[in-house]
């Protein structure tokens, strides 16, 4: 009998590959780091076949002495906007993936922008003209690398998301995309069936090498028997921020989640209606079900958890991310010192791609704990921002549930709480990411009805942090906020 899910959990700085049992228990988890490539300025880069590498030896270990049989389906999730250039034939990469914080292509995108395509791009695709998306990534390895440009001459090149590789790779070849990640390629209508051609034309990305858009949970393709000695299901395909919706059980409309992993992605669940944003907030597509959409609003912040890794690896203030709430607790407040995360530019409500970080209030009274303490911080303000947002496009926030890495930390949660003035909840198992891989695969392979069920089975305890901070206090820290957020 099946009594698991395996999920595949394909991050930005790590993939890793866990087993999930019927009721959200973890049996086995196995994690590999990737490595990262800034080869300049701006851009950031992945060995698409280190990904592939790495994945296959965490399913591996976390299939020693386990019978294959056992698996009832597996499910994916994986970094978004992140693009793979590989040929059909050899099914080798032909270039280094380019990732979705890279920039490389803000002049792209600015060009289309000049030309008057934004608003038609937007109200199609849900998406603005942005070097975070994938389209523009497709058009600069065309023009700039040989063998992709070589590939797509021959007929021989397929371009995809981390989702639509890591299948291609498992099933010996069968190239398919998502909804939810097919969305965030600005090459999907939001009310179309499969990438458009005119969206196709006006980026520059032949269609043909581009992947057939399924569903996010159904079975979608099947691994092959002789890579892990069955012939598996795949039975859900998420992009990362959407599967954490789902895992947070944010199913109805208005119900809100915040992921802080690498960057800050907040969605709320819409419903059926596309959404529509006054503020600059993304539409996107959260699930789909025999071609039935539900849709999310989302804000996304490009800098969130790498702050503290930039903080641990390259000014060597910390030498491991769990101090930094020790540190925040050691003094009063950050003593005027402001950090403006904008290390690869400002995402949502913000989107300028040239925007660069700032720290502001330095004095000689400022030191480590201060300079830590305003980098988590910072993650509050930018929530604050982008609940703003939402709040003005008559989507206003009373609840925010948390997840990802950093949301761990009791201190921040509770500042995030204290600055937004509203409950946040934290469930104990924070990693739903993965859980909602598992969710959806368990509802594809027919484990349970509907998403919900799912949900409601493999979803656990969760903890609750009440606002508790004076108005006085919370004003001062946003006009310090408003004033550093000016000088980026």
């Amino acid at each position: 009998m099946s009594d698991h899910i395996l999920v595949i959990d394909a991050g930005t700085t790590s993939t890793r590959a866990m087993l999930f049992g019927r009721h959200g228990a973890v049996a086995a988890s196995a994690q590999a780091e990737l490595t990262q490539h800034f080869p300049r300025p701006g851009w950031v880069e992945h060995d698409a076949q280190e990904i592939w590498d790495r994945t296959l030896d965490c399913i591996r270990r976390v299939l020693t002495d386990r019978d294959p049989q056992a698996v009832g389906a597996i499910g994916i999730t994986n970094q978004r906007e992140t693009v793979v250039a590989w040929d059909r034939e050899t099914m080798k990469p032909l270039a280094r993936a380019i990732v979705w914080q890279d920039r490389r292509t803000a002049a792209a995108c600015q060009a289309l922008r000049d030309a008057g395509h934004e608003r038609e791009v937007y109200r199609r695709t849900g998406l603005l003209l942005d070097p975070y998306f994938s389209a523009t990534k497709m058009r600069w390895l065309l023009e700039n690398d040989k063998g992709v440009a070589a590939a797509a001459s021959a007929g021989r090149l397929a371009f995809g998301t981390i989702e639509s590789w890591l299948v291609a790779k498992l099933s010996g070849g069968e190239h398919i995309s998502d909804a939810s990640n097919a969305s965030r390629t600005s090459l999907l209508g939001l009310d179309d069936d499969g990438f458009s051609k005119e969206l196709c034309d006006l980026f520059g990305v032949p269609a043909d090498a581009l992947p057939r858009v399924v569903d996010t949970h159904g079975e979608l393709a099947r691994t092959d028997p002789v890579l892990l000695g069955a012939a598996i299901p795949i039975c859900g395909l998420v992009g990362d921020q959407q599967s954490a919706t789902i895992g947070q059980g944010c199913l109805s409309e208005g119900e809100t989640k915040a992921t802080y992993g690498t960057g800050a992605f907040i969605l709320a669940n819409h419903g059926s209606e596309i959404p529509r944003s006054d503020h600059r907030l993304l539409s996107t597509v959260l699930t789909q079900r025999d071609g039935t959409r539900t849709y999310a609003i989302e804000g996304s912040v490009f800098v969130a958890g790498s702050l503290i890794q930039w903080l641990r690896d390259s000014l060597g203030l910390i030498s491991d991310a769990a101090e930094t709430e020790a540190l925040a607790r050691s003094i009063e407040d950050s003593g005027e010192v402001v950090i403006v995360p904008a290390l690869a530019g400002l995402g949502a409500p913000h989107w300028r791609a040239d925007a660069r970080g700032v720290i502001t209030g330095l004095s000689f009274a400022s030191g480590k704990a201060q300079i830590v303490r305003a980098a988590l911080e910072s993650m509050a303000y930018q929530t604050y921002d982008l609940a703003t947002a939402y709040a003005n496009d008559g989507a206003k926030w009373e609840c925010l549930r948390i997840d990802g890495g950093m949301s761990a930390n009791d201190w921040l949660a509770q500042d995030i709480a204290d600055i937004l003035n509203i409950p946040v909840e934290r469930p104990h198992f924070v990693e739903t990411t993965a859980l909602g891989a598992a969710v959806a695969a368990a509802t594809g392979v027919g484990w349970f009805g509907d998403l919900r069920q799912a949900v409601d089975a493999m979803r656990g305890k969760v903890d609750r942090f009440e606002p508790s901070m004076k108005a006085e206090v919370r004003e001062e820290r946003l006009a310090r906020w408003a004033k550093a957020l000016a000088a980026a």
